[in-house]
């Protein structure tokens, strides 16, 4: 299969999978071939590698789903549901990633674009990048997990304001209402991505994944629940080699190796 066709690229960056989404002559468009190839990325993470590095090739992070190959659809409703049923699929893959995800985005972000950013564990965000739903405009609801991701930063005020009027976020404002973790220099997003990547994954990537799930489970499970899933959780990190690591570490006043526990 040659570039045109991929979508996605790979590459193992030491500890970290590097997956590209590679269409950068479309704004990386999210079509059939993109979603199939984005969850295969995912599934085919080699096991040595502790954390996924996300990125999009060209100037343009997503721009969301792909609209020329909706508008060339015969039977369009069915075309925009097997393309909505299939990036679902790859939002759920980020989402339950078992090592941290990181990603960096730049240019624009659209539409099903913000969805990935959402289930992404840690976004760097270009200063310049802006990020707009875009469904208003071609007579769409939002899919990808974007009214989600939107609702969970903005609250739901301020994310219909967003959706309703087709407006757009700065990086700035992105960062401030929480949807982005870290801005970047335009010229330095992709070089701080893969550090923040490598860092993450010389960390305790298995209690990382399990503080995720906290996290995400936070904002919709009450007190006392929340306190009981902490318990069952710091039990289960304490029996892990990580925690085994760390401890000694710090007993012995030295930097851990959590790259070492498997």
């Amino acid at each position: 299969m040659d570039a045109a066709q991929r979508r996605i690229s790979t590459e193992v960056d030491g500890d970290v999978w590097r997956v590209v989404l590679d269409r950068p002559d479309a704004g990386n468009a999210i079509d059939l071939a993109l979603a199939d190839a984005l969850v295969d990325a995912l599934e085919q993470r080699p096991a040595a590698t502790r954390a996924v590095l996300l990125l999009g090739n060209g100037p343009r992070f997503c721009v969301g789903g792909d609209v020329a190959g909706m508008a060339a659809a015969d039977d369009r409703a069915a075309f925009i549901g097997a393309l909505a049923h299939r990036w679902h699929d790859a939002i759920r893959a980020v989402i339950t990633c078992p090592v941290p995800v990181v990603t960096g985005v730049q240019g624009a972000v659209a539409g099903a674009g913000i969805g990935l950013v959402g289930a992404s564990d840690l976004v760097v965000c270009a200063r310049s990048t802006k990020l707009r739903p875009g469904y208003g405009a071609i007579g769409l609801s939002p899919d990808g997990g974007t009214s989600w991701a939107l609702t969970r930063t903005l609250g739901a005020p301020r994310a219909l304001d967003l959706m309703l009027t087709n407006g757009t976020l700065t990086a700035a404002e992105a960062h401030q209402v929480g949807l982005v973790a870290r801005l970047a220099d335009d010229d330095r997003l992709t070089e701080e991505a893969v550090a923040l990547a490598h860092r993450v994954a010389a960390g305790p990537v298995r209690a990382m994944v399990r503080t995720r799930g906290l996290v995400r489970r936070a904002a919709t499970t009450t007190l006392d629940a929340q306190l009981d899933e902490e318990a069952r959780l710091i039990v289960e990190s304490a029996a892990d080699a990580e925690a085994a690591e760390g401890i000694a570490a710090f007993a012995a006043k030295r930097a851990a190796d959590f790259g070492g526990t498997r």
